[in-house]
């Protein structure tokens, strides 16, 4: 079992998590809400990494941060800062892979709710950041969690992408799907049967979670 992969690969699912979750809800949010003429590009833009394959979303990604770039250059430069072949870089990948599976749950969840409770709020006196708070979150939760362990557990088994823009670095770049195919590559698939297992399990885990608490908070809205 290569257990710092494992750890990478729960590391970089919690810190998408803290990005892509503020992120999601105000994209997903506005999505939901509003209604003008280029709304299906953006939408569209949002779904790109759904169908396009991880390999070519992380060449882009390649080359548009990578050292020889003009923008990775000017940040290398500038800022210090080098977004392949590290952690960073993984998330980057990582951020912009998931962004379709955090966006469309919520956007879901909001349009889900009727335009009348939030005008209701508004009578009551319910200023935009309490309408949100106490009347629109609460209902559109179990979109959100969906996004939550849709994206954690995409995060877990991503490939492609991560493996393009961060390489196969012991310790820093490993995830726990690069080091599965390591091992078969290495002819030792015993060690590749227990981290694919484990991570079955953990993926089964996650989402078994979610149904039910989404069930029980139905449960007790009803």
């Amino acid at each position: 079992m290569d257990w710092p992969a494992l750890m990478l690969s729960l590391e970089l699912a919690a810190a998408t998590l803290a990005v892509l979750l503020p992120l999601g809800l105000a994209l997903g949010r506005w999505l939901a809400r509003t209604a003008w003429a280029g709304k299906a590009w953006v939408e569209a833009l949002v779904v790109l990494p759904l169908v396009l394959p991880p390999t070519v979303l992380g060449y882009y990604l390649l080359v548009t941060l990578g050292a020889s770039s003009p923008l990775g250059a000017w940040l290398a430069e500038h800022l210090g800062v080098r977004l392949t072949f590290n952690f960073a870089g993984l998330l980057l990948a990582s951020v912009v892979f998931n962004l379709p599976f955090m966006v469309q749950p919520i956007q879901r969840a909001f349009e889900a709710i009727p335009r009348e409770l939030r005008e209701a709020a508004a009578v009551h006196g319910l200023g935009a950041w309490q309408t949100l708070w106490r009347v629109e979150l609460p209902l559109a939760w179990p979109g959100i969690l969906s996004a939550l362990v849709l994206t954690f557990v995409h995060t877990l088994g991503e490939f492609g992408v991560v493996l393009m823009v961060g390489g196969n670095i012991p310790g820093e770049t490993r995830t726990i799907a690069i080091a599965i195919y390591d091992r078969v590559q290495a002819f030792d698939l015993a060690s590749a049967d227990r981290m694919a297992l484990l991570l079955t399990l953990l993926s089964l885990l996650a989402v078994a979670a979610s149904f039910g608490a989404t069930a029980r908070l139905r449960r007790r809205e009803g």
